[in-house]
């Protein structure tokens, strides 16, 4: 009986033991066990979910994220079946994609980021001295839009602006590298900009709006010959010393660039007086993909790497002052003397992008 007793009991307590191993290993999978979401997303939100601290903080809320990258506007184009989000860059091309997906609105909107200008020093200091522009200390300023807009309609080169002479890359047709209206939100958003400033301070809202602002718009994409199809291709040409010394992109680039180097020599980061804001806004074409976009509006951790990428949180600009303290000679952090234009609706955006594209 007591061989048979002992030999029960040893069953019973390897039983247990392997019970108690195979719980464990369950427990452990639903403890790291993450929701699989997959989106599309403009290109400048690449680095941020490739970010192994990002992709850690949304492990710890149960999140696998799996993005692809795409123009804003190209995202209308695309068949998004099996995808949980779309992340264009501002809300024009998002309110066009909620419609077409019947996606529950308000959508969610975690970050923005301002359109500026990069140039040169020496680019910028002509443009001061020629009165398109104003300077605030060593690497930033402000870009006169009216003044700049007034120069582009007549054709105006460096050479025609004092002090270009004594900088041997200063030639040629001035104007502002921009990306491809059709296919990318930075260079829209350039023209929404430029085409409030032509209208006279107000947004283009109609046929007769569009045929007034179009010829200055097509002057604008015109002298460039072809574009980039995104605002990562002309910021890495900038940053290389290649093509136009001004350059129009995202702050959120800007930032992000500064954090890795801390400054630059030859950069100056000019805010238009005139501004739009690139408001990156989550389609969610299901609930995981409206989960998502929740909680990078409202996660604390995610917001801070929102910042470290260069993005301003919605709801508290404190937030992104404080982070880019060590930044601010190069930022109008509080977007100071800046004022922000209304952005026209996808269908007019479309329409201006078409013929300024000729």
């Amino acid at each position: 009986m007591r061989r048979i007793a002992g030999i029960v009991l040893a069953v019973l307590l390897i039983g247990g033991v392997v019970a108690a191993v195979v719980a464990g290993r369950q427990g452990d999978g639903k403890g790291t066990a993450t929701k699989t979401v997959r989106g599309v997303i403009g290109s400048e939100k690449s680095d941020f979910f490739a970010d192994p601290d990002v992709v850690k903080a949304l492990a710890a809320k149960g999140y696998t994220v799996k993005t692809e990258a795409s123009g804003s506007w190209a995202m209308e184009d695309l068949d998004l079946k099996g995808y949980d989000f779309a992340f264009p860059s501002s809300s024009a091309p998002a309110d066009t994609l909620a419609e077409k997906y019947h996606a529950r609105q308000p959508l969610p909107r975690p970050f923005y980021s301002p359109l500026v200008v990069v140039a040169h020093r020496s680019a910028a200091q002509v443009l001061a001295a020629n009165g398109l522009a104003v300077l605030d200390g060593k690497g930033k300023g402000t870009l006169k839009m009216a003044a700049y807009l007034d120069a582009a309609r007549h054709n105006r080169t460096w050479q025609q602006l004092n002090g270009a002479k004594a900088h041997g890359e200063l030639t040629g047709t001035l104007y502002i590298t921009s990306t491809d209206p059709e296919t990318s939100n930075s260079g829209a958003l350039y023209l929404a900009a430029a085409s409030y400033v032509a209208n006279g301070g107000r947004v283009v809202a109609s046929d007769a709006d569009v045929r007034k602002t179009a010829p200055l718009l097509h002057k604008l994409v015109s002298v460039q010959g072809a574009q980039q199809p995104s605002s990562d291709s002309v910021f890495r040409d900038f940053i290389s010393g290649a093509g136009n010394p001004l350059v129009c992109l995202y702050e959120s680039q800007v930032v992000s660039l500064l954090a890795e180097q801390h400054g630059s020599d030859d950069l100056v980061v000019l805010y238009p007086d005139t501004t739009v804001n690139s408001d990156h806004t989550i389609v969610p074409l299901d609930d995981a993909g409206r989960e998502l976009g929740e909680l990078l509006s409202t996660d604390p951790t995610l917001r801070r790497l929102a910042v470290r990428h260069g993005f301003r949180p919605q709801g508290d600009s404190a937030e992104f002052v404080k982070a880019t303290a060590d930044r601010a000679a190069y930022l109008n952090q509080t977007l100071t003397g800046v004022r922000q234009a209304p952005v026209p609706t996808s269908t007019v955006l479309h329409d201006m992008a078409r013929r300024a594209r000729g």
